[in-house]
């Protein structure tokens, strides 16, 4: 059950940093908070997951409660192009994918644990910037 609830977090975390928009000219049009789906293809994690991710100058972050431990390391490209890291312990994992102004998808997967399809969808507010 750890290392199900484990692989989970890692691909929750792999899926959310793909949640970038590819029509921004640059990192900091991606900042905000955005809702990532993750549904598991094959392995042994659950079915599907739900997770909100964070973006702030192109840097990616876990914004849903994480499991103690839990290392995200991500970077949105102003093509909208993703590509993130997640360990927890002994198990890691990557997600890549591509951003929209709205809506985004790719794959995950967590070592040989389980993979899957991620979807995104940008959420209603945006981080308030200094001009």
């Amino acid at each position: 059950m750890t290392s199900t609830f484990t692989a989970l977090r890692l691909a929750a975390g792999l899926a959310l940093s793909g949640l970038l928009p590819a029509t921004a000219a640059q990192a900091g049009d991606y900042t905000g908070t955005w809702r990532v789906e993750l549904v598991t293809e094959s392995g042994i994690c659950d079915s599907r997951y739900s997770y909100a991710v964070s973006i702030q100058e192109g840097q990616v972050r876990l914004a849903s409660a994480a499991e103690a431990g839990t290392r995200m390391s991500g970077r949105v490209e102003a093509d909208g192009t993703v590509g993130l890291t997640v360990s927890n312990g002994g198990t890691s994992g990557a997600a890549s994918g591509r951003l929209q102004a709205q809506t985004g998808a790719g794959t995950w997967k967590v070592s040989s644990l389980c993979s899957g399809r991620w979807t995104a969808r940008r959420g209603n507010t945006r981080t308030a910037q200094a001009e």
